[in-house]
């Protein structure tokens, strides 16, 4: 049974985000006051309305508490961002989900009931950084100042080994949770599985050994 999703703001960020869901086979509705906006979301949302979500009425018109998860992604007017997600939470949405601009407007939005803060800029200049120091890590998640989850592509040198032979916990302090072959992913592999040419290693542990993994000299 698919979720129902509401994003207001449909800016670039929040259509991108609408759009996924809706790829994904979500039902999502697309809120914004601009209507050249609403206008283009039409194929990218289930549906979409012309509102202003800093109206309590007109948030109550349109449902809005029946949604599952509301995405606030309004983009540079912070006060329409704050009001937005104090009144989504007054009505008695269960998770609002709030795009912050800086630190401080994210400490904000949490004041006011945002059940989870994004920073998109920051965490996409974040992301090329981290990529750029690290050219084998194809994509990661922080989970906290120290620990991540990454996606790590290995040298070519280090395949045809089971992960038991490349014995990470050991060598780096590292647990692996998946192997990526192609487009099919293996969780919770077997320590017997072998890794062949291609094939991206799912890890989590301290950043600094998951850095120092991934940045193995290809000649390992």
């Amino acid at each position: 049974m698919a979720n129902q999703y509401a994003v207001i703001g449909l800016g670039r960020f929040g259509l991108s985000i609408a759009n996924k869901l809706f790829e994904s086979g979500q039902e999502v509705l697309g809120v914004d006051i601009n209507e050249e906006r609403v206008d283009e979301s039409h194929p990218f949302v289930t549906h979409s309305v012309i509102a202003d979500s800093t109206d309590q009425e007109a948030l109550k018109s349109i449902g809005i508490r029946n949604f599952d998860t509301v995405i606030v992604a309004i983009g540079n007017d912070i006060q329409a961002s704050i009001l937005s997600t104090l009144l989504l939470k007054e009505l008695g949405v269960k998770k609002v989900i709030a795009k912050a601009l800086n630190k401080l407007h994210g400490q904000v939005l949490k004041k006011v009931g945002a059940d989870w803060v994004v920073f998109p800029e920051r965490d996409m200049g974040i992301r090329v950084a981290h990529q750029l120091l690290s050219p084998n890590v194809l994509n990661f998640i922080e989970l906290s100042k120290d620990y991540s989850v990454e996606e790590v592509r290995i040298p070519d040198q280090m395949t045809n080994n089971t992960l038991r032979e490349l014995d990470l916990r050991a060598k780096f302090n590292l647990s692996v949770i998946a192997i990526r072959h192609k487009h099919e992913i293996d969780i919770s592999p077997s320590p017997d599985k072998i890794i062949e040419i291609g094939d991206v290693l799912v890890v989590i542990g301290d950043n600094k050994n998951l850095e120092s993994f991934a940045n193995l000299d290809s000649k390992v």
